[in-house]
């Protein structure tokens, strides 16, 4: 086959199916690489989102990689890795808005203390359902860049004081603050920046305990960016009023753990799995992209960068990486 789809869940595979053209044939699975488990790549072009890990291995039979995502780090670890250019291309704007509306969902989520209204139906009782309102509230966004720029139109047009803290001020109608100004006065702090070498653990214990006692922390970013075990010592020492979390620290291995129903290895994914009992805690499956208008975009998307790179021997939007 010509190319083999990686991480593919139900509704995306029908996506992608339904713009595959012949001559071209195809691969799918729900899987990850590692759970897929073959020792060679099935086909000379992979696609994967961002649980799947490469095996460097597979670097000199590969012809080209596209992840199905707005982040690229992953690739940059195993391009570093297999110290091979790889042509590898990712998809940059298909679900900006869908992944910005999710972060303000789960931002009045956490505000009006859903998960214990949705728990406390049972009993039909209002005591400690007390939450608040966004209006006038102070929001941080940290990374305004496709995804946070929309975060930031939401959280104005909702009546939110709202600042953006990015190293590239590119919005002009977006009001800019350093990280350790807008720290301190946020309300609710939304994590939004692209994962890079030089900001892993960028919100670690040392930071948010900077921020105002009872803040909302969420990230529709990269796990890597909020360490599980620091956002959980904040919500024991009761500094984090509420957290929402979408990604995760070490995201493969707690993906592969939740379906296989086998013991986490790392202390972070034990971390990450302490917060999922916590009622002022939302955790998703890295599922902010998953609307219908996003997944029909990540497929057409992706063959433009499929058949561009069949055509010309590189992606559409390729990944900003060389060995040199």
């Amino acid at each position: 086959m010509d190319l083999f789809f990686y991480e593919a869940f139900k509704e995306e595979e029908e996506a992608l199916r339904s713009y595959l053209k012949p001559p071209i044939s195809a691969g799918f699975t729900w899987k990850t690489i590692q759970e897929y488990g073959v020792p060679n790549p099935p086909a000379p072009i992979i696609s994967i989102r961002t649980q799947s890990i490469i095996p460097v291995s597979w670097a000199e039979k590969l012809s080209g990689i596209l992840s199905r995502s707005t982040g690229y780090d992953h690739i940059e670890r195993f391009l570093k890795q297999c110290k091979k250019d790889i042509p590898s291309g990712y998809l940059p704007f298909y679900c900006n808005r869908a992944v910005a509306e999710q972060a303000f969902l789960l931002i009045l989520s956490i505000l009006r203390k859903l998960p214990q209204q949705i728990d406390h139906f049972a009993s039909f009782n209002r005591d400690g359902l007390t939450g608040r309102e966004c209006e006038n509230k102070t929001l941080l966004v940290v990374g305004v860049g496709h995804i946070g720029s929309e975060i930031v139109k939401i959280g104005q047009g909702m009546g939110m004081k709202v600042f953006g803290v990015d190293l590239v001020e590119k919005y002009p109608w977006v009001s800019y603050t350093t990280i350790e100004e807008g720290i301190s006065g946020a309300d609710v702090i939304a994590c939004a920046m692209n994962l890079t070498s030089d900001n892993v653990g960028y919100f670690n214990y040392k930071l948010l305990k900077k921020a105002k006692k009872g803040v909302v922390f969420v990230n529709v970013a990269r796990g890597e960016l909020s360490p599980s075990v620091d956002l959980l010592r904040l919500l024991d020492e009761e500094h984090i009023g509420g957290l929402a979390l979408d990604v995760y620290s070490r995201e493969s291995e707690l993906a592969v753990s939740l379906r296989s129903n086998s013991s986490a290895e790392s202390e972070e994914v034990r971390a990450t799995l302490e917060l999922a009992k916590r009622k002022n805690v939302i955790l998703t499956p890295h599922n902010s992209f998953n609307t219908e208008e996003a997944v029909d975009r990540k497929a057409s998307h992706s063959f433009q960068q499929l058949f561009h790179f069949l055509e010309h021997g590189s992606f559409l939007w390729p990944v900003p990486y060389s060995q040199s």
